[in-house]
């Protein structure tokens, strides 16, 4: 099943621990980051998750202790301790960071700028 996933998805999804705020309306929960692609994230589930799995998130990546990145997504999957979003919009302000911080983390560029190209037809 998951090489059928891995077809259908339409961005590489890199390897990348860094910690994460998830925030829904007034709620914030403190996570770890798992994997990250131009058209999605994974973070680990906290002990307590009370969300509206139908409502919008906005994730909240920390990069560096004075960069975050800003992504906003829906919930798609929650399996295994882990949570599958969808990023459903980035900003202008943080297209460039998610860009850089996946570049650090894919061994052929040309794979990410394909993608990124790919984003910008969409």
């Amino acid at each position: 099943m998951s090489e059928i996933r891995n077809e259908r998805r339409r961005f590489t999804r890199v390897n990348i621990d860094l910690p994460a705020e998830v925030h829904q309306g007034g709620s914030v929960w403190k996570q770890r980051l798992i994997d990250l692609s131009l058209g999605g994230a994974a973070t680990d589930q906290p002990d307590v998750w009370d969300a509206q799995y139908n409502e919008p998130f906005t994730l909240i990546i920390h990069v560096t202790d004075d960069q975050q990145l800003e992504l906003h997504a829906y919930l798609q999957q929650v399996e295994n301790g882990r949570l599958g979003f969808t990023v459903q919009h980035v900003d202008r302000e943080n297209i460039e960071p998610l860009r850089d911080l996946l570049a650090q983390h894919i061994d052929d560029i040309a794979i990410l700028e394909e993608e990124m190209s790919r984003l910008d037809s969409a």
